[in-house]
């Protein structure tokens, strides 16, 4: 029962996760509820919350890069399926229940269930990704850190309800689809943590209002759309390129 270092990045990653709940409801909900504090501390906490979710993502990606490369403990996938489903499916869901009671009373009801519906997403697609095996190099639907990232970019773009309402929905249903998404490793690991560390410098600006923070932030969250439309495409051609070879192959075998 000894916790290895994976676990320990993985239990740090749930700690985020809780940590984003108690800023979002401390920091937005009661100043909301109690029509107390300005603009600038909603604003802070909010952008605390979302950092706190971008934290728990560094950690979930590390967690399983260094289980590969040391050792796991035979809870590791356990810890990590609990783990993700508090960062990426209670976190983003309670945002955006409280999203939909600041917006105001007539949406209270529809944003609750958006976020049942994320949350649900979430339980769906951890017990998916238990159960079936996939191709190596591959998650089948969009996986939940990145899926929690963009239903916060969309809350925090601040368009119209209907649009976000059915941006969310959008994503939950992309969470549970058979929509094939490349794991991060490699090149693309690199690349995903620079976006995260990017996303964090954008949310800091944003939260200590600097000149053009709301462009950039906005900017951030557009392209954090573009990505999960665009990722899939990665594995898409991947699997073109792998089919290509696999014909090769035989073709060259027939022939000799």
């Amino acid at each position: 029962m000894r916790l290895s270092i994976a676990d320990t990045l993985t239990l740090s990653n749930a700690t985020c996760g809780f940590l984003a709940v108690y800023f979002t409801t401390t920091g937005v909900l009661i100043p909301h509820l109690t029509a107390q504090g300005d603009a600038g501390m909603v604003r802070n906490n909010a952008a605390t919350a979302v950092l706190l979710m971008l934290l728990a993502s560094v950690f979930d990606l590390f967690d399983g890069l260094v289980a590969r490369k040391l050792r796991s403990s035979p809870m590791g996938a356990e810890l990590d399926n609990l783990s993700d489903l508090i960062s990426f499916g209670l976190a983003p869901a309670y945002f955006v229940v409280v999203w939909g009671m600041v917006v105001g009373d007539v949406h209270e009801p529809l944003s609750a269930l958006a976020a049942i519906t994320v949350l649900l997403a979430v339980v769906l697609r951890l017990a998916r990704f238990s159960c079936v095996t996939m191709p190596d190099g591959v998650f089948q639907g969009m996986p939940s850190p990145f899926g929690a990232l963009t239903v916060v970019s969309i809350v925090l773009l601040e368009l119209p309800f209907t649009p976000t309402l059915l941006a969310i929905l959008g994503v939950a249903w992309l969470m549970v689809s058979r929509v094939e998404y490349p794991k991060p490793r490699g090149t693309l690991a690199v690349a995903m943590l620079c976006w995260i560390v990017l996303s964090m410098a954008l949310l800091t600006a944003w939260a200590l209002d600097a000149p053009s923070g709301e462009l950039l932030l906005q900017t951030g969250c557009s392209l954090q759309l573009v990505l999960g439309a665009v990722i899939p495409l990665f594995a898409m051609a991947r699997r073109v390129h792998t089919f290509r070879d696999n014909r090769r192959e035989s073709r060259a075998t027939a022939e000799s």
